[in-house]
C-alpha cells in the first residue's frame, strides 16, 4: 500500500501593502509662510535697492557713452556737452585708447569663439534654383570698368613649390572642375540673398597648387577695386585655409546661369557661404598663402577679422 503524505497546511494570507504616499511635486507652488519684519528694516532696504538701481543705471549709461564712436557722440550730444563727458570719463581712466583696446579684445574673443565653433563637416543650407535671385550690387566704392578683363590673371603665391603661378581663366577651366550650388549670401549690413552660383571649388585649387607647409591663412586681393570717386582702392581680405577647404567655398565664375557681370565681380570672385559677405571678395586678382594672419580691409576699419556665420 502506497504511503500517503499529510495535506499541506494552508498558507497564511500576505499582509496588505500600505498605500504609497504621493511623491511631492517639485513644481508645485509652496504654501505661503507669513514673515514679519520691522517697518524700519523694509524702508531701509527699499532705499538701498533704489540707490543701487540708480547707480547701476548711471554706470551702464556711462559705459554705453564711453563705447560709442566719436561721430555718434557728436550727433547725440553736439557742442561742449559731449566733450565735457569725455573729459570726465578720461579722468576716471576711460580714455579713447582704452576704449579701442577693449573693443579690440571683444572682437578677438568673438573671432575665437566663431573659429572654435567652425566645423568642416557642417554645410550651410542649400535651396532650389526657383528660390534664387540676383544679389544687389554692394561694391563699397564704384563698380570697376571692364578694361582689366582682357588681361586678367590670377596670381597665386606662397606655394610649396616656391613659385608664383599666373593663371588665366582658361587655365582654371582646364585644371579645375566646375560645380554649382544655391546658397544664401549674408551681408553684415543686415540683408541676405539666396543665389545660384557656379565655379571652381577652392579646395581643388589648393590641391593643384599646394600652399607652403607653414601656411594657415590666405590673403585675397582685388587690385582693380575703386573707391566712391573712382580712384584705385585695392580691396583685401584674410581668410583661414580651413574655410577655403570647405566643400561649399568656391571661386565663382557664374551667377544665375550666366558669367559674372562687373557688378558681381567678373571674372572671378570668392564665394564662402560660411562667412559674411564682406569676406566674399569680388574681382580677385591675387591669392597669397601666409603663416600669419594677413591684413584685412574692414578689420583695419573696426570690423571683425574672422567674420564667420
Amino acid at each position: 500500500m502506497a504511503d500517503q503524505r499529510p495535506p499541506r497546511p494552508p498558507r497564511p494570507p500576505r499582509p496588505a501593502k500600505p498605500p504609497r504616499a504621493p511623491r511631492p511635486n517639485p513644481l508645485a507652488e509652496r504654501p505661503e509662510v507669513a514673515v514679519e519684519k520691522d517697518e524700519r528694516v523694509l524702508r531701509a532696504g527699499s532705499r538701498r535697492d533704489f540707490l543701487l538701481l540708480a547707480l547701476g543705471a548711471m554706470a551702464a549709461a556711462a559705459g554705453a557713452w564711453w563705447l560709442l564712436p566719436d561721430r555718434t557722440k557728436t550727433r547725440l550730444l553736439p557742442g561742449e556737452g559731449g566733450k565735457k563727458l569725455d573729459t570726465l570719463a578720461a579722468r576716471c581712466g576711460l580714455s579713447g585708447a582704452r576704449r579701442e583696446k577693449f573693443l579690440d579684445r571683444a572682437l578677438t574673443f568673438d573671432d575665437d569663439v566663431a573659429e572654435a565653433l567652425y566645423s568642416p563637416a557642417r554645410r550651410v543650407r542649400t535651396y532650389a534654383r526657383a528660390d534664387a535671385s540676383v544679389p544687389r550690387n554692394n561694391y563699397h566704392g564704384r563698380t570697376p570698368a571692364g578694361s582689366y578683363l582682357p588681361g586678367w590673371t590670377l596670381q597665386v603665391s606662397g606655394l610649396a613649390s616656391g613659385r608664383t603661378e599666373s593663371l588665366a581663366l582658361a587655365d582654371l577651366e582646364r585644371l579645375l572642375p566646375r560645380v554649382e550650388q544655391t546658397t544664401r549670401l549674408v551681408c553684415v549690413e543686415g540683408w541676405s540673398t539666396v543665389a545660384w552660383w557656379a565655379g571652381f571649388p577652392f579646395a581643388q585649387l589648393l590641391a593643384q597648387f599646394p600652399p607652403a607647409p607653414s601656411a594657415r591663412w590666405a590673403a585675397l586681393r582685388s587690385s582693380v577695386n575703386l573707391d566712391a570717386r573712382g580712384n584705385p582702392d585695392p580691396y583685401y581680405v584674410s581668410v583661414d585655409l580651413d574655410t577655403l577647404r570647405h566643400p561649399q567655398t568656391l571661386l565663382a565664375t557664374h551667377l544665375a546661369g550666366a558669367p559674372l557681370t562687373l557688378e558681381h565681380g567678373a571674372p572671378l570672385r570668392l564665394l564662402a557661404p560660411v562667412k559674411l559677405g564682406l569676406k566674399n571678395i569680388k574681382a580677385v586678382t591675387h591669392v597669397e598663402y601666409t603663416a600669419l594672419q594677413p591684413p584685412d580691409y574692414w578689420n583695419e576699419r573696426g570690423y571683425s577679422k574672422y567674420d564667420g556665420l
